[in-house]
């Protein structure tokens, strides 16, 4: 049972709904402007940026202000920042490293038995260089409401399914009506206990954590689950600890889950940090991924041995339910492997 949640009303001191609007279409895209707005000379780089790509660079102004001027290495920086990595074709490296691209229903995956995933959105607020969708064929998955009745009606006919999952791209780039008028459609669906939300844009933009957001989610039937995905604990500043206390307090479960990235996390010190401050702002360590094999991220990748060595320093340095399961999703498996640490003891 969830205790001491509080009853949030709109005259609460929220941000306004507009606000996270305006930095969303405000959003870096040009790799110099940024690179200059962080005073770094693009001649002295230790890469070479990509200046056009067709995954565009994309990051709001509340992400970049957590970066640290003047350091090429920022390991915030270094997940959004096309580098020319991204053009080099390596074996092994796909455009669907997960099977995703084709569906029953547009906007729909249906994985796993009693979890259906929602394609609500088809855009990002933030273009993480790593992504497992970054070639996916959205314009084929834009789910508009004429497409809402063909969702529910599926729900209803397979009564193992329990759970919704809320993704895309990122379905808080929907608007909160949008949200709320969804979710309500979903409520009508007997069988389903649980609704899941996975999003990174309250960590991009923290703003998007608006009164009638979380007034949503408290007031509805389902229990409530958000997935942040948060990588290095860099990413967390009072304002977004400020926003994960909203959702916290409006009896939101939160969960955060990494994906284990070369340069950026792939050490023990930066993932107990991580888990720490996660768990200071409500928030529980779930998962840490391998990297998905997607074309174009082959840069970021990390040797599962090293990443075993990591999960046994980890274990030794944190309490047992700051430990994130480490994981790799492969395509056409019933659910997520589990990384079996028992068996490789260092």
């Amino acid at each position: 049972m969830i205790q001491n949640v509080q009853i949030l009303t709109r005259n609460d001191a929220y941000w306004q709904d507009n606000e996270w609007k305006k930095l969303l279409s405000t959003a870096f895209s040009s790799p110099k402007r940024l690179l200059e707005h962080l005073n770094l000379d693009l001649e002295q780089l230790p890469y070479s940026v990509l200046m056009e790509h067709p995954f565009r660079q994309r990051v709001p102004q509340p992400f970049v202000d957590r970066m640290e001027k003047e350091n090429p290495l920022d390991p915030l920086l270094l997940q959004i920042l096309p580098l020319h990595e991204e053009s080099q074709a390596v074996s092994g490296y796909v455009d669907d490293p997960l099977g995703e691209h084709k569906s029953a229903i547009p906007g729909l995956l249906h994985k796993y038995k009693s979890r259906v995933l929602v394609m609500l959105a088809t855009a990002c607020a933030v273009n993480c260089r790593y992504c497992f969708r970054r070639e996916f064929p959205y314009a084929n998955n834009n789910l508009g409401k004429s497409q809402w009745s063909s969702i529910i009606n599926y729900l209803q006919s397979r009564e193992e399914i329990n759970e919704v999952i809320l993704s895309g791209g990122d379905p808080l780039v929907a608007t909160d009506d949008y949200l709320a008028e969804f979710i309500a459609k979903i409520e009508t669906v007997e069988h389903i206990k649980r609704l899941r939300i996975h999003s990174r844009l309250p960590v991009v933009i923290p703003q998007r954590v608006t009164s009638q957001l979380t007034e949503v989610l408290q007031t509805s039937r389902l229990q409530c689950v958000f997935v942040t995905h948060i990588n290095h604990p860099n990413e967390i500043d009072k304002t977004l600890g400020r926003a994960l206390k909203r959702l916290h307090n409006a009896g939101v479960q939160l969960l955060n889950q990494s994906v284990l990235l070369n340069g950026i996390n792939d050490d023990s010190d930066t993932l107990v940090k991580l888990s720490e401050k996660l768990f200071a702002n409500h928030v529980i360590p779930y998962y840490l991924h391998l990297l998905d094999k997607v074309k174009g991220a082959h840069h970021f990748d990390t040797d599962e041995e090293d990443a075993i060595a990591i999960m046994h320093r980890l274990q030794r340095e944190l309490a047992g339910f700051l430990v994130p399961k480490l994981v790799r999703e492969e395509a056409g498996k019933a659910s997520k492997s589990w990384i079996d640490l028992a068996n490789n003891n260092q």
